[in-house]
Parts: structure tokens; C-alpha cells; sequence
């Protein structure tokens, strides 16, 4: 490869990973806790402290929602509980949008999914960056940004692949330390990278790229037929007999045994679908999950009258087109392994992460003068920068756990406090690492989220521990082990907190992250030292 050309994917590499570097840290590091989405809804709302509406059956939702707002009847879905400690709720599209509403809410039903559980909050950090609507189209632009950084990643270290990539060149020479994790990693989890940046680009923008296809090569007829290759519920016409309609146990129970012959070893059911509902020619889907295939999600469409079965879109008897869309989902989620996969996708999360923000620091040791105590400006920017977004979103998420388990234990709504927790303390940590010497907001930032996250954790423990034991339900071991994995998380903060403050007293002076020096540059600029 020519030098010139070299030098040109070097640019693009380094360019598109600046660019998009923050927005992934905050989506890989929030994405590694969301593969756990249930067991950190059960630490939320533990077994032995059920969600208000928990108790209430979905025969008894579906007859309050009917007896509330009948005109609902012909299209509406049921969001089944996760677990038992978990109310479910029905949606509905209503004139001016959609709705939702357990079965005390049916009065004045929520314009929101979930406004109050942790679980799915986090799972926005991930997904948007917690930025409606604007956030997944930026998180679309930056999974595309993300693609070209890998693929001229790959095409920069290819040659030097075979003779480095088992180097580890521990020693004074931090740089090429860094250097080396970034690589090995980046190498490692390639295969994986590669799912995240396509799977991600195509959710975040595929209602975009469907509106310009549909416009631009298909004369507008693209949506009837994405809606015709994707539809799993049969299209009916109601007859205008009424019938009576099977109960929802009935129907489960229906949908999962005929599931189970489609070659899976698990169903378990998550939502329903009605049409018609009432009608003799009522229909009613049930989707679940299974483990152990790569179209994880399936559903199972029956009459909802005589629990005929009308389709079946579940491990082998999915269609070429449901099989592809099915996939996706499990590829970028980890869902269709069970725990091994979960923890596999946990630990590729937060790889993902180190992988950004050692990518930083790569930037900041080329670009630094190395005889000078005065540092570019463009370096110092980029240092505290660096530690404000990566830890300070780190401290944030570890804040919105601790106002969630308070607001639960004050009895108020969770929504706004986890909300008002995780951005004060994510826009503090920025204006800190704005103010204070970058090696001390460092090590204080890094201290500061140890201590949350462990401490959060270990007052879970031994305020719940008594509850726990007499519990001891496998919801219980999930608790359990948010816990630990807070706990663990806090360890691993404290271990690189000690490593940033020796890294600050011994390491070199000429450096950014040093406390020996101060930078004229910095002070001149306003930008305190």
C-alpha cells in the first residue's frame, strides 16, 4: 500500500473515531448493562416489592381496557410482564397518538412505554443517548461513522496484523502500551464490531432509508410490500358475529405448545397481538422469545374464538424474510444464547468502550510535544473532554441507579429522578473536568463512580439481604447479581483510579495527565490548571 494511501485511511480512521468516539462510548458502556434489561427491571422492582398492578390478571387488563375505551377493540396490544413482580399493560393508537395503561391507569392512560423503569431508561442512553426522536437518527449517523472507522482500521493494521497482534510491550513506553490493547482488542472483537456498526445503522435508520427508497427507486409501492413480507398476523375481515374469545391463558398455553414444534427448546411469551377482538373472526398473536436460535423473537397467530392456529413464524417455520429480520435483532441484542451469550455481549460492551476511549488517548499521547511542558490547546480539549463524557457517563449511570432504588423506597415515581440524576451528574462531571487540573478530575471522577457503584450495590445487598434469603427465587439470584456486577464495576473503577493517580505523580511530566507540571498554554486559554 502506498504511503499516501496509508496516510489517507489513517486520517479517516482517526477522524471518523473522534467524531463518533464519545456517542459510542456512552452506547457500548449503557448497551453492556442493557443486555441484563430484566434482571436490572428485577432489582428495580424486586420479587418481594411487586409493581403496583403486578397481581392483576390480563383477562381482568383486557376487560377494563374494553370497558374504558371500546373503540380499541379491532387493533390493540398487551405488553406481558417480564417477570412476576411486574405489572402488564395494553397500547393502543388513539386519535393523537399512542397510549399506554395498566389497569388502574385506564382513566388517564400514559403517552410513554415505561416512564419510571431504570431498565428501559438505560436501554435509551444506548439506544438515542436518551434524546427523542433526533437521538436515533445521530446514533444512525454514528454507526455508519463507526463502519468506516473499522473498515480503515482494518485496512491501516493489516499488514502488521500477523507480527503484532499477539504484542503486549508492557514498559515505560505507555503509548505503544495503549497502542497494543487498542489493537488486540479492535482485532479480537472484529466479528462482533462489524454486527454492532450494520445492525445499528440499519435500526437507527431504517425509516429513513425505507421513506427514500420508497420515493427514489420504487414508485412508492415499497411500504405495502415491506408490510406483506414482514407481516406475521393474517390479514381478516370482522364478520359481525359476535363470539366468545378464548382467555389469554388458553391462548398462551395454545401458542406455546405449537411453537415447541417448530424445532426451538424454549417460548416464552412477551406480547399479544388482538384484532377484531369480540368478533368470531377475532385474531390473536402471541410473540416470544427462544433461546439457543438465531430468530429469537417468533410469534404463533391463532384464532382468538377456537385457538385455531393460522401462522406460525417460529424457529423452522420461518420465512426467508422473517428469519433475516428475526436475526438482526438477536445478533446486535445477544438474545438467542442464553446467559453464556449475555455475558459474552457484557464484556464485548465494555471492551467496546475501552476501545474509544484508549482510541482518545492514543490521539492525545501522538499530538503532545514531548520536550515541552506546554501542550497544544487542541490537546488539552481533547483530555478533558475525554474524561468528562467517558467517566462522567459512567458516574451518571451509577447516579440514575441511586436516585431509581430512593425514589422506589420514597414511594414516588422513578422517571424524573433517574432522569434528573443521570444528565445533572453527567453535565457536572463535564463542567468539573472543565475546571479542575485534568489528572486530578481524573482520578477524582474515576473515585467518585467507584464509590457509587459499590457503594449502591452493597446497600442493596444488606438492606434486601434478609428479604433474599427468605425469598431465594430465581428473580432473587438476579437482584443478586446486579449487585455483584455493580460491585465488580466499582472495583475495576478504583483499580484504574490508583493507576491514574501513579500514572499522574511518576509518569512523565510533559504530559496532560501529569501533576507535576502545569501548562501555560492551558492557564493562557482560560482553561484552569
Amino acid at each position: 500500500m502506498k504511503a499516501a494511501t496509508l496516510r489517507t485511511f489513517q486520517t479517516v480512521h482517526t477522524w471518523t473515531g473522534l467524531l463518533a468516539g464519545f456517542a459510542l462510548f456512552v452506547a457500548f458502556y449503557a448497551g453492556a448493562l442493557t443486555v441484563f434489561h430484566d434482571d436490572i427491571a428485577a432489582w428495580q422492582n424486586p420479587p418481594w416489592r411487586a409493581a403496583a398492578d403486578a397481581e392483576v390478571s390480563l383477562d381482568t387488563l383486557m376487560e377494563r381496557l374494553l370497558a374504558q375505551h371500546p373503540d380499541v377493540r379491532d387493533d390493540f396490544g398487551i405488553i406481558l410482564p417480564r417477570d412476576g413482580s411486574h405489572a402488564a399493560y395494553a397500547y393502543w393508537e388513539a386519535k393523537d397518538g399512542t397510549r399506554f395503561a395498566t389497569a388502574s391507569q385506564m382513566e388517564a392512560p400514559r403517552t410513554e412505554a415505561a416512564e419510571n423503569e431504570l431498565a428501559d431508561f438505560v436501554y435509551a442512553l444506548h439506544d438515542s443517548l436518551g434524546l427523542p426522536v433526533i437521538g436515533l437518527y445521530l446514533m444512525g449517523i454514528v454507526s455508519v461513522l463507526y463502519g468506516l472507522a473499522l473498515l480503515s482500521g482494518i485496512l491501516i493494521h493489516l499488514p502488521q496484523l500477523a507480527k503484532d497482534f499477539f504484542a503486549m510491550r508492557v514498559g515505560r513506553n505507555l503509548k505503544r502500551l495503549w497502542q497494543d490493547a487498542h489493537n488486540a482488542i479492535g482485532v479480537i472483537s472484529l466479528p462482533f464490531h462489524v454486527i454492532f456498526a450494520v445492525t445499528g445503522a440499519l435500526f437507527c435508520l431504517f425509516t429513513i432509508t425505507l421513506v427514500s427508497l420508497n420515493t427514489i427507486a420504487f414508485d412508492g409501492k415499497l411500504f405495502d410490500a415491506f408490510a406483506r413480507a414482514t407481516a406475521t398476523t393474517p390479514t381478516v375481515t370482522a364478520s359481525g358475529t359476535p363470539a366468545t374469545m378464548l382467555t389469554t391463558d388458553a391462548l398462551i398455553e395454545r401458542a406455546r405448545a405449537e411453537a415447541m414444534k417448530s424445532g426451538v427448546t424454549t417460548f416464552e411469551p412477551d406480547y399479544m397481538h388482538f384484532v377484531h377482538y369480540g368478533d368470531r373472526n377475532a385474531v390473536a398473536e402471541v410473540r416470544g422469545l427462544s433461546q439457543h436460535t438465531l430468530g429469537s423473537y417468533g410469534t404463533v397467530a391463532m384464532s382468538a374464538h377456537d385457538g385455531r392456529v393460522l401462522g406460525t413464524y417460529v424457529g423452522d417455520r420461518y420465512s426467508l424474510n422473517g428469519i433475516s429480520y428475526a436475526s438482526l435483532f438477536g445478533l446486535h441484542f445477544g438474545s438467542f444464547g442464553g446467559r453464556t451469550v449475555q455475558w459474552l455481549y457484557f464484556i464485548l460492551g465494555l471492551g467496546g468502550a475501552f476501545l474509544f476511549y484508549s482510541g482518545n488517548l492514543l490521539w492525545i499521547e501522538s499530538r503532545r510535544k514531548r520536550r515541552h511542558l506546554d501542550q497544544p490547546r487542541k490537546t488539552w480539549v481533547m483530555a478533558r473532554a475525554t474524561v468528562g463524557v467517558c467517566i462522567g457517563s459512567c458516574l451518571a449511570i451509577s447516579g440514575a441507579f441511586v436516585a431509581t432504588w430512593v425514589a422506589e423506597r420514597l414511594g414516588v415515581d422513578a422517571g424524573v429522578p433517574q432522569r434528573a440524576a443521570c444528565y445533572g451528574l453527567f453535565l457536572g462531571a463535564c463542567a468539573y473536568a472543565c475546571l479542575r487540573p485534568v489528572a486530578r478530575a481524573t482520578v477524582e471522577l474515576l473515585w467518585a463512580t467507584a464509590a457509587l457503584t459499590s457503594a449502591m450495590a452493597i446497600v442493596d445487598l444488606a438492606v434486601n439481604a434478609s428479604a433474599m434469603l427468605h425469598d431465594g427465587s430465581p428473580l432473587t439470584w438476579r437482584v443478586i447479581g446486579v449487585d455483584l456486577t455493580g460491585i465488580a464495576l466499582g472495583i475495576v473503577f478504583a483499580l484504574f483510579a490508583r493507576a491514574a493517580a501513579r500514572r499522574a505523580r511518576t509518569g512523565d511530566a510533559n504530559s496532560v495527565w501529569a501533576l507535576r507540571a502545569a501548562s501555560p498554554s492551558a492557564t493562557g486559554s482560560g482553561l484552569s490548571q
